[in-house]
């Protein structure tokens, strides 16, 4: 610079109050002021373009609206050019020198009054150019207004104290800015490294962003377009980006809001559950974008735990953002926004399961398992997950399955409980015990299979005003069942079996008593109380003992055979009836999932046989 047209200007304190904030603490990340510079250099480009509409007189209006960037590891720069609005001298002292435009007298006054709460949205303090500094030796800013009689200028300084200005003829219209790095960021002159900053914030950019001439935001903005508008390959090609996948999404949601805010949301759920493959837990993945620049690829908070598998972008021009764009600041209208979502998300499932009941049950085998963990963790909106939960049951054909609302148009009239039961599979619920009373009295029975479903229907208790209630429950009150087959033993020998049975099985049992619910099987064991079992579950499945007592209720079936059997046995050879009953009371526990041990039971199984084997 000559001396005859250099102006030197001191910062003000405010500025350098401000300078030292953003290099030393306001940004988590160096990387930010990228995306900082480049966010400023789209929004001169805005507007110019909302400019030229009305002003036709625009210097050199044959340059393109596009973001060039440079990088040079020799010289150990990166340069970042629009071909904007551009500044004039007094603009470049406003914006960049002192309080007056900059916002930065507001910013610190915010600080004073109540830290970042009080801040509001991106760009309201304009403060991004600063953030250069936090990598910078030096930054260099050469500028030409978008008005042909004005000078073009170049704008230097180091951000300490003072910066300068100089008029010059080596300036395009827009701002070109050049960044010489600190020894410890070289890294920025490398284009690789910048190249993935690019694409992780800036990506949706809707000018051209050209790297060392090569165009780097390839992708488009696809949620601000309209449905109609994009074809089923453009919105697959976006998903495999935003996603990192490599196949098709299974469901898609579009849509935009205006109030209660401004929102424009892309949603994918993909065809596979990678938890389910021993992949770990999945991270979110629905980033949130404010004005197309992303603000937080992975927020945790934006949508419930239980929708982390979904895919896409949110992008809400109403978010208070701190002023380094990187966190959300008011978290009732995160909650807010969240709302809006999550309420969508389930109204389209809803909706695709009644028009597409068959691609609806691939997800639900995929995907169900999130519902339920909302069903089990998130009272909010319980209800309108449990409408989309579907099960097996026992009016379903093998692999088909039904939703609660159908289990309950289908209830007989006097009817006031939802029956359902916990098994590894259909074959080994409709060979067990505790299907046939419900069975045989026409009450219809959920079939669950996974060990979460158990936990799911106590933590729900009811739907539609009927009780859940599981079919190996102790209390279970049901009619008489129509028409029994064979004859049952006299209620005294029922009754003096029962109290024999107490007394050979001993402590193990809490109680012996003739059953309601048996058609064709000889024995039931069962829980005093859903809770209990459920818990005993799955603490085995996690490989814990209950330290809870084992508390059964054993039901006989007076008609069965073996029962007959067992009762003349008793009073002709009472050591192996004994060794039977032990052994019909494990026999019970087995089915029940509720024997711990199984050695002893084994060497009594032994002994029946040696006993049987002589005879």
């Amino acid at each position: 610079m000559s001396a005859q047209n250099t102006e030197k200007h001191e910062f003000k304190a405010e500025i350098k109050q401000l300078l030292d904030i953003v290099i030393h603490s306001l940004y988590t990340e160096k990387e930010i002021f990228v995306r900082e510079l480049i966010s400023n250099a789209s929004d001169a480009l805005e507007k110019l373009r909302h400019l030229k509409i009305t002003e036709k007189d625009v210097h050199q209006d044959d340059l393109e609206l596009e973001i060039n960037i440079k990088t040079d590891e020799e010289a150990n720069t990166i340069t970042i050019q629009d071909y904007g609005i551009g500044l004039t001298r007094d603009e470049l002292v406003e914006n960049l020198g002192t309080i007056a435009h900059s916002g930065s007298k507001q910013f610190l006054e915010a600080l004073k009054a109540g830290g970042d709460n009080n801040a509001d949205l991106i760009g309201q303090f304009g403060v991004g150019f600063y953030s250069a500094f936090m990598v910078a030796k030096s930054v260099k800013v050469y500028t030409h207004s978008w008005k042909k009689d004005e000078s073009g200028h170049i704008w230097t300084s180091d951000g300490v104290g003072s910066y300068e200005i100089e008029e010059s003829d080596d300036t395009q219209r827009g701002a070109r800015i050049v960044i010489e790095l600190g020894d410890d960021y070289k890294q920025y002159a490398k284009a690789d490294s910048v190249k993935e900053i690019i694409k992780r914030y800036s990506s949706f950019v809707q000018f051209p962003i050209k790297l060392n001439d090569e165009k780097v935001n390839t992708v488009e903005a696809l949620w601000l377009r309209s449905k109609s508008e994009i074809t089923d390959e453009e919105y697959t090609e976006f998903y495999k980006f935003q996603a990192n996948a490599f196949d098709e999404p299974h469901y898609r949601l579009h849509f935009s809001a205006d109030a209660p805010l401004d929102i424009k949301a892309l949603l994918f759920t993909p065809k596979t559950n990678n938890e389910r493959f021993g992949y770990g837990r999945i991270d979110p993945g629905v980033a949130l974008h404010c004005r197309k620049v992303l603000i937080d690829a992975k927020p945790t908070e934006l949508l419930p735990e239980w929708l982390r598998f979904l895919k896409g972008v949110i992008d809400s021009a109403d978010l208070p953002l701190n002023i380094s764009r990187e966190t959300m600041q008011d978290n009732g209208l995160t909650q807010k926004l969240s709302r809006v979502i999550t309420k969508r998300y389930l109204k389209f499932l809803k909706e695709e399961a009644k028009k597409r009941p068959e691609q609806y049950a691939e997800f639900f085998q995929n995907f169900g398992v999130f519902l339920k963990e909302g069903v089990a963790t998130d009272f909010t909106y319980r209800d309108d997950l449990a409408k989309l939960l579907y099960f097996e049951s026992s009016v379903t054909e093998k692999g088909k399955t039904t939703s609660l609302a159908d289990y309950v148009s289908r209830m007989k009239d006097e009817q006031k409980e939802i029956y359902y039961i916990l098994g590894q599979n259909r074959e080994s619920i409709e060979s067990g015990p505790y299907l046939e009373g419900l069975k045989a009295r026409g009450l219809e029975v959920l079939f669950l299979y996974e060990p979460i479903d158990e936990y799911v229907m106590s933590n729900l208790g009811q739907f539609e005003e009927k009780q859940l209630v599981s079919a190996d429950q102790g209390d279970i009150n049901l009619d008489d069942a129509p028409n029994p087959e064979g004859e049952a033993l006299s209620d005294d020998d029922a009754k003096s079996l029962c109290e024999w049975l107490k007394e050979t099985i001993g402590e193990r049992v809490k109680e012996v008593k003739v059953s309601s619910r048996l058609v064709g099987s000889p024995v039931v064991a069962l829980s005093p109380d859903a809770m209990s079992s459920q818990m005993r579950r799955m603490m085995k499945q996690m490989g814990q003992n209950s330290p809870m007592p084992l508390e059964v209720l054993f039901e006989i079936n007076p008609r069965h055979d073996l029962i007959k059997n067992l009762n003349t046995q008793r009073a002709s050879n009472e050591d192996l009836a004994k060794l039977i009953a032990q052994q019909t009371f494990d026999n019970a526990l087995v089915a029940a999932g509720l024997l711990e041990d199984p050695k002893e039971m084994i060497t009594r199984m032994y002994q029946i046989l040696e006993q049987a084997a002589t005879k």
